[in-house]
């Protein structure tokens, strides 16, 4: 990208900027899952306890992905976002999610996929069971 800076003071990007970066990390999360396997359920949930990036199903397992995205150099790595209270948040969505489902013992897990952008492209990391509930 050659010319004025687009960024916020401090290197943080513009709200705008962070969300379409956000819209094409999620894409490139969802294709990358399809690939390797898993079946993307939904996108975006928004339910009353937060909202779900992509909601996918992997050999019977509901996976429960948080997309997070970050520019190449930034202050704090993609998954270094993920804080207790995102947790708190993502696992509140989830019960609702599968409450709503009817499907409220069914088994699950929560990842992580963090997209690091540059100048060079898109970098992928998958964490498959990041975090537990509770």
């Amino acid at each position: 990208m050659n010319g004025p800076d687009r960024s916020s003071p401090g290197g943080a990007a513009r709200p705008g900027e962070r969300s379409a970066r956000g819209r094409v990390a999620e894409e490139m999360a969802a294709r990358y899952l399809a690939a390797s396997g898993l079946v993307i359920l939904e996108r975006n949930v928004r339910l009353p306890g937060g909202e779900l990036d992509l909601v996918a199903c992997e050999g019977g397992v509901v996976v429960f992905v948080e997309v997070r995205s970050r520019r190449r150099g930034s202050r704090f790595s993609p998954e270094a976002t993920v804080d207790r209270a995102k947790r708190a948040r993502l696992a509140r969505a989830a019960d609702a999610w599968l409450s709503r489902r009817g499907l409220p013992l069914a088994r699950c897990r929560f990842d992580v996929v963090a997209v690091i952008a540059s100048r060079a492209g898109y970098r992928l990391r998958h964490h498959r069971g990041a975090f537990v509930d509770g």
